[in-house]
């Protein structure tokens, strides 16, 4: 279990570095994880905001992001960051909003307020556009239900994807892909 509290804390340093760097997170939770970046830039001294590339100490920083690294919970295809329970979308579909852990196998990423995506998601983004695309291609005329069910996955994917991206691109993002 320790083990996994630094391997989440090596994940939350590297988004906050990636954060300073202009690749931001995207996701209906990007807007809340973004907030808590700029607390923690808030509480560095001005010489790290003058040069982010010279961040304060890295223990001081490390200090500054375990309790969020606590929070992390992992997706295959986005990051869960399960700060206050009662937000979880996971939890409120099953109907245990006083779980202490979220039901990563029932996130709804796309609607979550806890869910972000970074640009390591991208590369299982990109497959699943592919490979509905390609599936999509080899549905009959007499399948018109599975073709629209299959149509709507892909556009959903290529929004979580174009989002991936605009956000690791430093454009401005609205945190949510509908």
């Amino acid at each position: 279990m320790i083990h996994l509290v630094y391997v989440a804390l090596d994940l939350v340093l590297a988004a906050y570095r990636d954060h300073l760097c202009g690749i931001q997170p995207s996701g209906p939770g990007a807007r809340g994880l973004l907030e808590f970046f700029d607390s923690v830039d808030g509480q560095l001294g001005p010489e790290s905001k003058a040069a982010p590339h010279l961040i304060a100490t890295d223990q001081a920083v490390r200090g500054m992001l375990m309790k969020r690294a606590a929070t992390l919970h992992l997706g295959a295809a986005n990051y869960c960051w399960f700060a206050d329970p009662a937000k979880a979308l996971c939890l409120r579909l099953a109907g245990t909003p006083t779980a202490s852990a979220p039901l990563i196998g029932m996130c709804d990423f796309a609607r979550c307020p806890q869910a972000t995506h970074h640009p390591c998601h991208r590369p299982l983004w990109a497959g699943a556009v592919r490979s509905g695309t390609t599936f999509l291609g080899q549905l009959g005329r007499g399948q018109a239900a599975e073709r629209a069910r299959l149509g709507e996955q892909v556009a959903r994917a290529e929004r979580v994807l174009r989002a991936i991206d605009a956000a690791a691109s430093g454009h401005a993002h609205e945190g949510t892909e509908r």
